[in-house]
């Protein structure tokens, strides 16, 4: 198992050598839109979650009643 981890880990290493090497120039343009729509996409993503775990979320932050003391329960 720790010889195929190994073999993986030196192939993987030798794909991003050679991919850096043979890198072309890119010749391309980046308008002010493109940083709206990456916020956007980061944006989504990180309200998605939040909409996902929001059960979670509400009992980490929120007590329950049977937390509450009895004697603040009357008041």
């Amino acid at each position: 198992m720790i010889q195929r981890l190994k073999y993986f880990a030196i192939t993987l290493a030798l794909f991003v050598a050679l991919g850096l090497t043979f890198e072309r120039q890119a010749h391309a343009y980046v308008d002010p839109g493109s940083g709206l729509l990456i916020f956007q996409g980061i944006s989504a993503v990180f309200s998605g979650a939040l909409f996902y775990f929001r059960r979670r979320l509400k009992n980490i932050f929120v007590r329950s009643p049977k937390d509450i003391p009895q004697s603040s329960r009357s008041l």
